[in-house]
């Protein structure tokens, strides 16, 4: 039997980035990016669900029942992605981003048929675990399918599409929660199936986009790798009429033998090889994880408890809020990828920190109206959409292939471990005065500056510049690439 050589040379990344922008990474984006709007779709129901859930004509839980629930879906999002980040890194993106697909929609229809609060935890942390394997094989394939100049722009625009289906959750509250359209025994088991006959459709999507070639490269199957990215450019080559595709600048080595990842790895890899990196990561994960958590779940509060705005209204008032937490990535996404990481996300966070501690001022001296702090509230965060989606972005794209998935799950269990003390917080400091809430904003704001402060230091300048040339794969044995064509 002849043995393989050592190494092998290929272009394969190479030719991934230098690919035309085409209707198949529109395919790869619509199949993917779902992700974000289901998870914001979730979150927006069962928010307006909790209410709901403690009538007699439902489950009749109690309000620390409902938290409870709450609690097993952000537990079983943190076990998923621990779990299935360590499966994808080993097994491939595309048979993990199909499995925790269909392990969410499984449970959301299950979920639908719960009938006490055991089933309906033990639903909610299998929902979770789902999302939360999502977010790291998601988050992998879309960075390695994607060519590095659009990166950014990408990352960005698919993370803020979890507001686009915040708002659309709010909007279905609205009719399903309807007790003159739906019984009440109805119509909060009618939301979780919505959310699931969405994911059905795209199940059917998903089957057509490839495994990561990148993936397959660093596990030694470059024959089929090649084959897939030979497929790819065939589409991309007929959707854009081309004949003949830009030629690929440069190579990889990799070797033969696929380096065996484990958790020791990754602890290696972010503490010992990237430390720089990771403070960054964390730093930019947590600070922005205690505003958004901060803010986001005691809002409804603040309206309810300092303007008397009806609970049967909530849902529309987070329109405005949600639509600058759209617009914010979606706007801005382009400059990450042509100004540039390290400017743009210093500037996102810090411009969000100094609103914030203004709205704070201006909310504590009583110069609002309910309009008027909206408004304030959505130009917050569109700001600060921007930065959190890029701190998600910069945590995927600055380690090594061979431990990304793993990497992205690590700082997503940070960012939902360093945000779960932050409702409790603020819900007390609303409950205690205005100043408190001052204060309490002022505490935020100083935060998204610390997270500015560490950008300036520590970020990395990423944009154009291809996954390798960032992070060499940890089976890569040399490097060769034309940086004058990464713009």
């Amino acid at each position: 039997m002849v043995e393989p050589p050592p190494f092998i040379v290929t272009d394969i990344p190479q030719r991934m980035d230098r690919l035309p922008w085409s209707n198949w990474h529109w395919l790869v984006v619509s199949a993917l990016g779902i992700t974000w709007l289901l998870d914001g779709l979730e979150v927006s129901i069962v928010a307006a669900l909790g209410p709901i859930l403690t009538h007699d004509s439902t489950l009749g839980l109690t309000e620390s029942q409902v938290g409870l629930a709450a609690s097993a879906y952000l537990t079983g999002s943190v076990v998923g992605a621990l779990v299935f980040s360590y499966l994808t890194d080993r097994q491939g993106r595309k048979k993990w981003f199909m499995i925790t697909l269909l392990l969410y929609l499984a449970a959301t229809i299950l979920t639908a048929l719960a009938w006490d609060l055991p089933s309906l935890m033990f639903f909610r942390f299998l929902t979770g675990a789902g999302i939360g394997g999502e977010y790291a094989a998601i988050n992998s394939a879309i960075d390695e399918l994607i060519p590095a100049r659009r990166r950014g722009h990408t990352d960005l625009a698919i993370n803020g599409s979890w507001w686009l289906g915040s708002a659309t959750g709010a909007l279905l509250s609205l009719v399903l929660l309807n007790p003159r359209m739906f019984p009440e025994s109805v119509g909060w088991r009618l939301c979780f199936i919505f959310g699931a006959v969405l994911g059905i459709a795209i199940v059917l999507v998903r089957r057509f986009v490839p495994e990561s070639p990148r993936w397959l490269m660093t596990h030694s199957r470059i024959p089929e790798a090649e084959e897939v990215v030979a497929r790819i450019e065939r589409q991309v080559t007929q959707d854009e009429r081309f004949k003949v595709l830009p030629p690929p600048r440069g190579s990889i080595t990799i070797r033969t033998r696929p380096h065996g990842t484990t958790i020791s790895t990754v602890a290696r890899e972010l503490f010992r090889s990237y430390p720089r990196r990771t403070a960054l990561g964390l730093a930019l994960m947590v600070t922005q994880s205690f505003m958004y958590n901060a803010v986001s779940f005691t809002f409804p509060f603040v309206l309810t408890k300092y303007y008397d705005a009806p609970t049967s209204t909530i849902g529309l008032y987070l329109l405005p809020f949600a639509l600058g937490n759209f617009l914010g990535p979606l706007l801005l996404g382009r400059f990450f990828d042509t100004i540039g990481r390290k400017p743009m996300i210093t500037s996102t966070y810090a411009i969000a920190g100094v609103l914030l501690a203004v709205t704070g001022y201006l909310f504590w001296t009583e110069a609002f109206t309910i309009t008027t702090h909206l408004l304030a509230w959505s130009s917050i965060f569109f700001f600060a959409s921007a930065g959190a989606s890029a701190a998600y972005l910069t945590v995927s794209e600055v380690f090594p292939m061979e431990i990304r998935a793993m990497a992205i799950a690590f700082f997503f269990m940070v960012a939902q471990g360093a945000g779960i003390v932050a409702p409790w917080l603020y819900g007390r400091m609303i409950e205690t005065s205005v100043t408190s809430v001052y204060y309490g904003y002022l505490l935020g704001a100083g935060l998204m500056l610390l997270g500015a402060l560490a950008e300036l230091v520590l970020g990395v300048k990423a944009e154009g510049r291809s996954l390798e040339q960032l992070a060499a794969p940890l089976s890569a044995q040399h490097i060769s690439e034309d940086t004058s064509s990464a713009a």
